[in-house]
């Protein structure tokens, strides 16, 4: 889907805006592709080791590190200045995910477009109940956040419909939803290792395709602010 979004426009230099970028490990390529990038994360280590790859990538000039999380974006980026939005693994964990993605459309010109990579809560639910937590299955099928309680590492986990109406709800529309790591983390180790290329492709045909692709680790939606 993001490289769909970038043979959109070959040849332009896209802003592109990446929350919770961290490290750069998706801003460095981008800006190695000639794409201007502002990541924001509330790490100022992620930000200084971002700092250090973008420099010995020689994209320096092209990556710019803001510090800051989710929850206070709406202050960090002009409305409507960016082509592209990256929001991967933020909204699980910010106080409302709502006002974020708001946010994000916000930022968006017209015609913009949003990654937005969350957690999958029947993931979530089917990979602790097969691991026999079936207390801890039962809880984050019970939550309407889809947390397993405080212990939890995530605040919230999405289904495939909570996702899409949170992104509408913000004025986005969605155009594509994809599963990541739709069998990976359900499958045996050893099943994984030994037919690592045949799941490859099992993963890419499940994929887009509901009800497998719903019971992703993550999904992975690709919505645009309308023009």
């Amino acid at each position: 889907m993001l490289h769909g979004e970038l043979g959109r426009h070959p040849g332009r230099s896209l802003t592109v805006l990446d929350v919770g970028g961290g490290t750069g490990g998706f801003a460095v390529p981008l800006a190695q592709a000639g794409h201007q990038v502002t990541v924001i994360d509330a790490s100022p280590d992620a930000l200084a080791a971002l700092t250090r790859r973008a420099a010995e990538a020689g994209v320096a000039d092209r990556i710019r590190g803001r510090q800051g999380d989710g929850d206070a974006l709406a202050g960090l980026v002009e409305p409507a200045s960016v082509d592209l939005v990256l929001c991967h693994a933020v909204l699980e964990f910010v106080d409302d995910p709502a006002p974020v993605a708001s946010a994000l459309a916000g930022a968006l010109r017209p015609g913009g477009a949003a990654s937005v990579l969350v957690a999958g809560r029947a993931a979530a639910v089917l990979g602790r109940a097969m691991n026999g937590h079936l207390d801890l299955a039962a809880a984050l099928a019970a939550d309407p956040a889809g947390s397993a309680g405080p212990r939890d590492t995530l605040r919230r986990r999405f289904d495939v419909e909570a996702a899409a109406a949170l992104l509408a709800a913000a004025g986005l529309t969605v155009e594509e939803i994809h599963g990541v790591r739709v069998l990976a983390g359900l499958l045996p180790a050893a099943v994984a290792d030994s037919q690592l290329a045949a799941l490859v492709e099992l993963e890419r045909t499940l994929a887009d395709r509901p009800p497998w692709r719903d019971i992703a680790a993550q999904l992975h939606l690709f919505a645009r602010r309308p023009a």
